[in-house]
Parts: structure tokens; C-alpha cells; sequence
């Protein structure tokens, strides 16, 4: 029983393991993968377009702050000659607030630079990483479908299927069970003989003494048959005549 037991947990483990594989193809996994891989080169691609687009904007500014600052210093130069030293002064001060603006915005348009840098490396990396698993994705695919096809080929030519577990365990089964009915039809025997248990071919309710009485019976049938077959036999011939009398001797 163990045994059996063990076979039939082995068989599900088996058909589980084959339903796992049937649920999860290996192409189908690697295909996944590949786009979840092409989706992160997307969004660092995006990230680095983001950045660039910063960059240039903060550009944009600091060159507008240039211009800005190069008018109000001419714009100072001409209050003066205007005598005019607060509008100087009011050019100066906003000439001043301008440039401090510019060093601000070139830190931050280093830092910028610095990222877009960054990213540019990360996707370049990540680029030749997609586009090597690609190539290995298609080797595996292309690998796996030949080995499925191989198989299933190889299955078909020598018979063997995934039915063969269930036909092996079912043979496996009747031949326990057949050897099982044959001990007990044994056994049974055994007790009969031995007069454990009544034999149930017997008419119902005749005991061991009734049985030996009908043999009884059968054996005086058979003499009786065999006297009447015994006298209806051909009758011996009957003896030779015995010789006369001797004859006297003559006389001397």
C-alpha cells in the first residue's frame, strides 16, 4: 500500500510540475522580460530627455541674464552721463542682482549637466544590456522550440506520452489487486479444507456426516453397477470330460 501510495504522490508531483510548465512557457517569460527591460531604457531615456530640456531652459536663462546685465550697465553708464546717479545706482543694483542670478543658474545648469551626463551613461549601458538579452532571448526561444519539437517527436515514435504514468499505475494496480484476490481465493481454500469454513457449494444445511453418508451410497451404486456389467461378461468354457475307467490288465 505504501508503495502504491508513493507512486500516485510521485505521478501528481509530476503532473504539477508539467502544468507549471505548460502555464509558464519560457518563451513567453523572456519575451516579458524583454519588454520590462525596454520599458526601463524608455523611462531612463525620458528621464535624460527631461533633463537636457532643463538644461537648455536654464541656458536660455543665463544667456537673457548676460544680455540683461550688459543693458543695465550701459544703462548706468548713460544715467551718469545724465547726471542722473540714482538711476545709476538703480541699474547698478539690479546689474548686480542679474549676475548673482547668473551664478546660481550655472551651478544649477553644472548640476544639470552633470545628470544628463549620468543618464546618457546609464542608457547607453542599459541600450547594449537589451539589446544582448534580445539576442540571447532569441537564441533560448529558438533552442527551446527545437528541443519541444524534438520531443514531442521522440514521444510520439517510441510511445512514450504523459498517459504512460497513468497506464503504468493503473497496471501496476490490477496486478496488486489480482494478487491480492488470488492470496485470498488461496486462503479460503485453505479454510475450507480444513473445515473453518463450510464449503458453500454444498446444498444448504447438509453437515459432514450427510456427505459421507452419499458417499457411501455412491460406492454401493458402484459395486452394484459392477457385479450386474461382471455377469453379463461372456461364461467360461465349460471343463474337458475325464477320461473312463482304466481298463483291467490282462492277465498274465
Amino acid at each position: 500500500m505504501a508503495s502504491i501510495t508513493q507512486r500516485i504522490g510521485a505521478l501528481f508531483r509530476t503532473k504539477a510540475h508539467k502544468a507549471l510548465d505548460r502555464a509558464e512557457d519560457p518563451r513567453e517569460v523572456l519575451d516579458y522580460s524583454y519588454e520590462r527591460q525596454v520599458e526601463m531604457l524608455q523611462r531612463v531615456r525620458r528621464g535624460l530627455a527631461d533633463v537636457a530640456t532643463s538644461r537648455k531652459h536654464v541656458e536660455r536663462q543665463v544667456d537673457q541674464l548676460r544680455e540683461s546685465t550688459g543693458r543695465l550697465e550701459g544703462q548706468a553708464q548713460q544715467a551718469l552721463t545724465a547726471d542722473r546717479e540714482d538711476l545709476a545706482r538703480e541699474a547698478l543694483t539690479r546689474r548686480t542682482a542679474a549676475t548673482s542670478k547668473i551664478t546660481e543658474l550655472q551651478e544649477q545648469q553644472a548640476s544639470l549637466q552633470e545628470q544628463e551626463e549620468k543618464l546618457t551613461e546609464a542608457a547607453q549601458r542599459l541600450q547594449a544590456q537589451t539589446d544582448s538579452f534580445r539576442t540571447r532571448k532569441e537564441t533560448l526561444k529558438a533552442t527551446y522550440t527545437s528541443a519541444e519539437a524534438q520531443t514531442r517527436v521522440t514521444e510520439a515514435v517510441s510511445g512514450i506520452g504523459e498517459e504512460l504514468g497513468d497506464v503504468g499505475l493503473a497496471t501496476q494496480r490490477a496486478q496488486d489487486q489480482t494478487e491480492q484476490m488470488q492470496a485470498r481465493a488461496g486462503a479460503l481454500d485453505e479454510l475450507i479444507a480444513s473445515g473453518a469454513l463450510e464449503d458453500a457449494t454444498l446444498p444448504a444445511g447438509q453437515d459432514d456426516m450427510q456427505a459421507e453418508l452419499e458417499r457411501v451410497h455412491a460406492d454401493q451404486d458402484v459395486e452394484i453397477e459392477l457385479a450386474r456389467m461382471k455377469a453379463q461378461l461372456p461364461s467360461a468354457s465349460a471343463p474337458t470330460e475325464t477320461e473312463g475307467p482304466d481298463t483291467p490288465e490282462d492277465t498274465a
